[in-house]
């Protein structure tokens, strides 16, 4: 308890150190969250031509395809907001060697990469995604009840940190390589396929990323228990598995990398 105390108390100084300096750039802060709603707004306006001509896709709704873009955009967005400065290890820290000030430091090194910034403009990926899924339910027909709310509510840190620990694993082979950006990019932009229903994909696709890759678990499966409150047991409760699975794998591969770390510099 007195550990999980400190934790808590170091997060909220880091917290408000980065909140302080993103104070001094307005500007960037603003033009972040237009340019990611101007590029939802697009991703949007796509999928509503498409549906102007088909009025389903292998049985999906445009209203239903939405809710679950929407939903995708939760996790993702959490994600974003917390622990976008895992990317930096795998792209520059390592390689530059400014990875060694960590080492110094009386806490955790994935604790404190993980808290030491706040990415502001991830807040246009969550009200994107919350202004979805407000705009679509009016239009499906959705069962609700106390144990469904709690599941959501249950599943969304869950899935959450599907997307960390994929990028702590990913950038954490910068420990030996130096550099791992390219493979967390590689990684990561698989979550687009998740942005719609698994089923409009070849059993291949949809193996990769529901059991290789799982970002299907972070969107397309705790939505639709949403949407049809059927197996909850696969869509909710595999979602919590593979995320402590994942991040467990994550965790792992850090400590490994830590062992194995040489300082290296320009």
């Amino acid at each position: 308890m007195r550990n999980i105390k400190r934790a808590l108390r170091m997060h909220r100084i880091f917290v408000t150190q980065e909140l302080k300096r993103m104070m001094e750039y307005k500007g960037d802060f603003v033009v972040g969250i237009i340019g990611f709603l101007l590029g939802q707004f697009f991703n949007i306006m796509f999928l509503w031509i498409i549906f102007a001509q088909i009025p389903n896709l292998m049985g999906w709704t445009l209203s239903q395809i939405v809710f679950i873009y929407g939903f995708s955009l939760i996790p993702k967005g959490l994600d974003h907001l917390l622990f976008d400065n895992l990317w930096a290890i795998g792209h520059w820290t390592v390689a530059k060697g400014d990875f060694d000030k960590y080492l110094t430091r009386p806490i955790d090194t994935l604790f404190h990469v993980m808290v030491e910034k706040l990415q502001i403009d991830a807040l246009g990926e969550l009200l994107m995604g919350i202004a979805l899924i407000c705009v679509t339910l009016p239009q499906l027909t959705i069962e609700w009840g106390l144990v469904k709310i709690l599941l959501i509510l249950l599943v969304i840190p869950f899935a959450t940190l599907i997307y960390t620990g994929i990028k702590i694993a990913t950038a954490a082979i910068a420990f030996w390589t130096k550099r791992s950006g390219n493979v967390t990019y590689m990684f990561y932009m698989v979550n687009d396929f998740a942005k719609y229903p698994t089923t409009i994909y070849n059993r291949g696709v949809r193996a990769i990323i529901t059991y290789v890759i799982p970002f299907a678990f972070t969107a397309f499966y705790p939505a639709n228990y949403i949407l049809t409150g059927e197996n909850p047991l696969f869509n909710i409760g595999l979602t919590v598995v593979i995320s402590v699975i994942i991040m467990a794998i994550g965790i792992f591969i850090w400590r490994r990398g830590i062992r194995a770390y040489e300082s290296a510099g320009s």
